[in-house]
């Protein structure tokens, strides 16, 4: 699922990018609205749309050119999630994810108003990223933004590389994999050998994945779940050896959430039978009840995948009654409270899965505040994975 309250980033970071890229924007924890759709620009179904290239059914993927940036579209993101184990058995998880967000739509940039000898730094396309570093009791996060700049902020081929100032993932061709992902901060850093033989897997139909109950909003989404890691991190100058599994997910749209939908609850599992699932809910709320921290439906989508590429969609529309989500346990943290340990049931793949926090404190408190983090699974299968929640 994986999009964030963009808007609010957007506006947090303008005033910095004026000078260029920096590590951090303006605090804006604690402020996050209860409708999520307030915040990530105009909500679908607004003349807006119409500026930006539309996401509709049908779409033809093509590598290595779908790997790289859509900038017709109004957002996008490369994100990567790990489930880690130290040399002495510890657990982790790290996390690093790089957005693209158009400051204005192809058709009003900027680029047609400035003369030909414009600075490398005028552009209509902003960069901005998340990292962190998560034990059973620490949780450490850091954002950088940059205007797009072919030497700091961009994503390129020959070969593929996605960068942030020093933060980058780079392949050895024009693939995904193998890659090397590097990520520095002071306080803790990673060098992740990344590597993959499994077919990219496409969510929803083909790639075309639904994201309202009625229609209206959609992404071109794309994963691969089946991600072998080995390498080293370092915590406050401590370094551990790892080895791991990852989770990439590609996605971009036009449009965002629907003027009710509030916010939503992501799960990235990988079960012991050696599937994994996606699972995500946004919560629905009717507009007389907008004002409530109650959601009034939901919307449901799902797919259980395979090493093969082979896997099966489940979702609200098709299958309304075939997922259950049910919050067991809330953490209180310096976000807010979030639900943090969950029920989940899908008889038509006969799992029932409690998920658990390895750190119920895991929330981001960056310029957009939102929990994410590795857990653990018990039930009808054992395993690990991420969730990430929003809107609370």
């Amino acid at each position: 699922m994986k999009a964030l309250n963009l808007k609010c980033m957007l506006w947090a970071a303008i005033g910095l990018m004026l000078i260029g890229g920096c590590d951090k924007a303006p605090s804006m924890q604690n402020t996050q609205p209860k409708s999520m759709a307030n915040v990530v620009g105009k909500t679908s179904g607004t003349q807006d749309d119409l500026a930006y290239t539309p996401v509709v059914p049908g779409y033809k993927f093509e590598f290595p050119r779908d790997h790289l940036t859509h900038n017709g579209f109004r957002q996008e993101w490369w994100y990567l999630t790990a489930n880690l184990t130290t040399e002495k058995g510890e657990q982790l998880g790290a996390q690093w994810t790089q957005f693209r967000v158009a400051l204005k739509s192809s058709k009003q940039s900027i680029k047609d108003t400035l003369p030909k000898d414009q600075s490398t730094w005028a552009t209509d396309q902003l960069y901005l990223a998340h990292s962190a570093l998560t034990s059973s009791t620490t949780h450490l996060a850091h954002e950088k933004w940059s205007r797009r700049h072919s030497e700091f902020a961009d994503v390129t081929l020959n070969p593929y590389q996605i960068r942030l100032d020093n933060w980058r993932w780079q392949s050895e061709t024009n693939a995904l994999f193998p890659a090397t992902l590097t990520v520095k901060n002071p306080d803790f850093s990673y060098q992740l050998k990344l590597n993959s033989q499994a077919p990219l897997q496409y969510q929803g139909d083909n790639g075309y994945s639904l994201k309202s109950r009625d229609g209206q909003v959609a992404s071109y989404y794309y994963s691969q779940p089946f991600i072998e890691i080995s390498g080293e991190i370092s915590r406050n100058g401590k370094v551990d050896r790892v080895t791991g599994q990852g989770w990439l997910d590609r996605e971009w749209s036009s449009q965002f959430l629907t003027k009710t939908q509030q916010g939503w609850d992501w799960f990235a599992l990988r079960l012991n039978d050696g599937s994994t699932l996606m699972l995500f809910q946004l919560r629905d709320q009717s507009p007389t009840e907008a004002a409530t921290t109650t959601p009034i439906s939901a919307f449901y989508s799902a797919r259980r995948m395979f090493a093969d590429g082979t896997g099966r969609n489940i979702n609200s529309t098709d299958n309304p009654n075939d997922i259950q989500m049910t919050p067991l346990k809330w953490q209180h943290t310096v976000n807010g409270d979030y639900p943090v340990s969950w029920q989940v049931r899908i008889p038509s793949e006969n799992i029932n899965l409690t998920i658990t926090p390895l750190n119920p404190n895991s929330a981001m408190p960056l310029s957009t505040p939102y929990w994410e983090g590795p857990v653990l699974l018990s039930g009808s299968h054992t395993g690990t994975g991420y969730m990430e929640l929003t809107g609370y």
